[in-house]
């Protein structure tokens, strides 16, 4: 019989990655919300599923509600505590891919610049040179497209909406990002020329274009490294598949040479 953890997460496009008795990786499907909702506790979550399967469980790192990927509890405290202190000795490494509006000025480059809420908007992070957090995030061009690149960024720090802020203060959003972006939905028609819809066109995308990839570290109780990935979702693919059908543009990969370092 299946677990019921299973079918929440199936039915959402979720799967368990991994699992043993300290450690469970979940592949987070987007518009999944890792902690319950504060205005409203009974939207589906990842915590309280977990927790109702196991009678306890430990929140590791966060992920936001749209970003989709890899993500890593613990099933007791010490497990816990062993996995926070590589967070804290940046001894964890996570990996992820994002499609952004614009076109990067190098193939990869370092964002060194610190973060800090917005005192007016609660929630809502920002380049701050004075106030801010130290924060960096390296990044690579994967593939480039006539307007629009598939970006690999990898956080040296975790602060709240990192990659999101750090690579929309170099120009280059997060594709339907609602808060460091415009927030529109992506559709073929953005795209394609001469598009030609019967019916209303439904979008291609309608959330931020963020996916956890990949992570690395050191399992609490064997000792032994362990890198966990998760395959791109389908609304992503989909976006990239059409970008290069219709926005193919990676003779111009040669264009950008050397590195960026913004702080």
């Amino acid at each position: 019989m299946k677990r019921r953890l299973d079918l929440i997460l199936r039915a959402h496009n979720g799967s368990i990655i991994y699992e043993d008795e300290r450690i469970i990786v979940i592949e987070k499907p987007p518009q999944f919300l890792v902690l319950p909702d504060r205005y409203n506790q009974s939207l589906p979550n990842l915590y309280t599923a977990l927790k109702d399967e196991f009678g306890g469980i430990f929140v590791v790192h966060r992920i936001d509600k749209e970003t989709s990927g890899v993500i890593v509890f613990a099933k007791d405290a010490d497990a816990h505590a062993q996995l926070n202190s590589q967070f804290e000795h940046r001894d964890i490494h996570k990996n992820y891919v994002a499609i952004v509006v614009g076109k990067p000025m190098e193939a990869d480059g370092v964002i060194d610049a610190p973060i800090s809420e917005s005192p007016s908007h609660p929630g809502v992070m920002k380049v701050n040179s004075k106030h801010g957090k130290p924060s960096v995030t390296k990044f690579s061009v994967e593939e480039l497209f006539d307007g629009y690149a598939f970006v690999r960024a990898m956080p040296e720090s975790g602060r709240l909406h990192q990659i999101r802020v750090h690579l929309a203060s170099i120009g280059l959003p997060i594709l339907c990002d609602r808060i460091y972006g415009d927030g529109a939905p992506f559709f073929l028609s953005d795209v394609k020329p001469n598009y030609y819809s019967e019916g209303d066109e439904k979008p291609l995308l309608s959330r931020s274009a963020l996916h956890a990839a990949s992570i690395t570290f050191v399992h609490p109780g064997t000792n032994s490294e362990m890198n966990f990935e998760a395959e791109l979702p389908k609304d992503m693919r989909s976006v990239l598949n059409y970008l290069r059908k219709f926005r193919s543009h990676n003779p111009a990969m040669r264009q950008l040479e050397g590195s960026y370092h913004h702080a």
